[in-house]
């Protein structure tokens, strides 16, 4: 006796349920607006820490000594005596 194949494949249509469709609306409103919050809370941290570091480097800047600049410079100053 042979084995016949099995006919129960769901329908394409009927077995598809997506999670909007699980979840009630409400619910999917609440989880996107905590998603953009946390987006914005994202962007708003990576503000900050650019600021902070822009802060710190300008502080170097201004704490540097003269030799310091003075090794930095691009200028020969060989050339001005």
């Amino acid at each position: 006796m042979k084995r016949q194949p099995s006919n129960h494949k769901p329908k394409k249509d009927e077995s598809i349920v997506t999670l909007g469709e699980m979840l009630n609306q409400d619910l999917m409103k609440q989880l996107k607006e905590k998603q953009r919050e946390l987006k914005a809370e994202e962007e708003r941290r990576q503000k900050e820490e650019e600021q902070r570091k822009r802060e710190e480097r300008r502080q170097r800047e201004k704490n540097k000594s003269f030799e310091e600049l003075l090794s930095e410079s691009n200028l020969n100053w060989k050339e001005f005596k």
